[in-house]
Parts: C-alpha cells; sequence; structure tokens
C-alpha cells in the first residue's frame, strides 16, 4: 500500500478557512472520509493527487508531493468525481476508455486489449460503440471508474461516487470499487459503504474530528452533525 502523508495542512478558499491543522499518515487498503457539506472532505480528498495544493502544510504519496510533482503523482493515484459527466469526453464508450490511455507508449494492440478487458470487467461489452451520453447512471459512473482503471494506478480516490445514483446502481458502484485491488479511499455520506473499511476519518469544520475504526466513527460523525 502507498504512504499518503498529510503534515500541518491548512487551505484558504480566498478569506475562508475549509481545512487546518491536517496531521494524517494513511497506508490501510480501504480509508473512507466522511462529514458534512462543507467540511472540507472533497478539499482533503483533491490534496492526494495534486488537483488542490495545500495553502500551507504538504501532502505526499510515497515520500513525492502532491502538490510539486502533481504530474508524477497522479500516474499512481487516479480519481473518480462525483459527477461521472464531468470525466466522460470521448462520443463512445469504448473511445472513452482508449482515451485514457494516450500518451502511454502502448501499441494499438495493447490499448485495445485493454479497452476489452475494461468493458468486460465493468458489464459494459454490450455497450462498447454507444454513445457515452446515452449510458444510465450508473453506466457512466462505471465507465469514469473504469477509464481511471484502465491506467493501472495504485491508488483510487473516489469523491461521493454514488450520491447521484438510485440505490442499485449505487450498490453495483460499491461492489466494483469493493472488488478493486487498489488502494481505495472513499468520500461518502453513504455510510453502508464503510462497513467493511479498515478506517474512517471524520471531517469536521475543517479539521479530523475522528479517526479510527468505522463502528467507532459513524457514531462520531452523526454526533458531529447533531
Amino acid at each position: 500500500m502507498s504512504e499518503i502523508v498529510f503534515d500541518s495542512v491548512s487551505h484558504r478558499f480566498g478569506e475562508r478557512k475549509v481545512l487546518h491543522g491536517i496531521d494524517l499518515r494513511i497506508t490501510e487498503r480501504r480509508v473512507g472520509i466522511i462529514g458534512s457539506n462543507g467540511s472540507g472532505k472533497s478539499t482533503l480528498a483533491r490534496m492526494i493527487n495534486g488537483l488542490l495544493a495545500p495553502t500551507s502544510g504538504t501532502v505526499t504519496v510515497d515520500g513525492v508531493d502532491a502538490a510539486k510533482k502533481g504530474a508524477r503523482v497522479r500516474r499512481k493515484v487516479g480519481f473518480v468525481f462525483t459527477d461521472p459527466d464531468t470525466q466522460i469526453v470521448m462520443p463512445t464508450v469504448s473511445e472513452d476508455l482508449a482515451f485514457s490511455l494516450r500518451r502511454t507508449g502502448l501499441s494499438k494492440g495493447e490499448v485495445a486489449a485493454r479497452v476489452e478487458e475494461t468493458l468486460v470487467r465493468f458489464g459494459l461489452h454490450e455497450h462498447g460503440e454507444h454513445p457515452s451520453h446515452l449510458l444510465s447512471g450508473g453506466q457512466k459512473q462505471l465507465l469514469a471508474i473504469g477509464a481511471v482503471l484502465i491506467r493501472r494506478p495504485e491508488v483510487i480516490i473516489a469523491d461521493e461516487p454514488t450520491t447521484l445514483l438510485d440505490l442499485r446502481n449505487a450498490r453495483v458502484v460499491a461492489e466494483a470499487l469493493d472488488a478493486m485491488d487498489q488502494q481505495v479511499i472513499v468520500v461518502t455520506h453513504q455510510l453502508a459503504l464503510l462497513e467493511s473499511f479498515e478506517r474512517v476519518i471524520v471531517i469536521d469544520d475543517g479539521a479530523v474530528a475522528f479517526d479510527g475504526a468505522p463502528d467507532a466513527a459513524v457514531p462520531a460523525y452523526r454526533e458531529s452533525v447533531g
């Protein structure tokens, strides 16, 4: 597992302080991050692969500064957004998966093999030539996850990946995340997703309010939101 370290991390958006005094060392295979809207949890997650840089302090992945060496870190750490439409950029499902492999140096045959493997893995093999925008919400999220995993990162960050989905599709996406070999960090409001996780971090008002096992973290979260 990768070692992700937050060292005295704070962040501001203008005058608004979003995070302050975050110190964390994450090495577990399954980690959840929970907190109320505006607590700073998504900001924290986006720092792990350099999508956001802290105002002060450092975030490192296996010793590499995510803010200073973002491109290098992003080869190791993939990010899945809440809304898959923000990630899907190509007209068809297969083209969107292949697009993720641009500039990787893989041959056309290797790209085609990875695309086919990903289509099968996520139950999209009958939709390879279908328009991406006509997929269901759950299928779009699976495509977004597949487009991240096709690059074979070591760590997956998923920011509220089931929030926009109905119960059935949320379960399908949750099962896909659970089946991954990679280290997975999930930001979520869906507390049932975290039952099998090793560690859950509760963020409240920009700080770590609790850090521990799921069965203790969920009551702490509920207490923090009243």
